[in-house]
């Protein structure tokens, strides 16, 4: 019997949404284009206060836009969980 490997990852926060789409200068839009998400989503989970109420899917969908952007999600290490952009190699500088 095979069993199936479970991705489990944690929920974004509303304020991490932001601060990530603030690092890459996006506006609403430019996010819900790269998610394949409406705007109306985008704006929506950034006001919550803490987790969003996102589905799963559109979760991904957003951490997936901003990852592929160039964000980096730091955990929960005592310092409390954030944002930051991956460091760019000489080759793309």
């Amino acid at each position: 019997m095979k069993l199936k490997k479970l991705m489990v990852f944690e929920m974004l926060a509303a304020a991490r949404i932001r601060a990530a789409r603030a690092l890459l200068r996006w506006t609403a839009q430019d996010h819900a284009d790269k998610s394949s998400l409406g705007v109306t989503t985008i704006r929506r989970a950034e006001l919550a206060e803490g987790p969003t109420s996102l589905t799963t899917s559109n979760d991904l969908a957003v951490r997936r836009a901003l990852e592929a952007a160039g964000v980096e999600f730091i955990d929960e290490n005592g310092g409390g969980a954030g944002v930051r952009l991956r460091k760019r190699s000489a080759a793309q500088k």
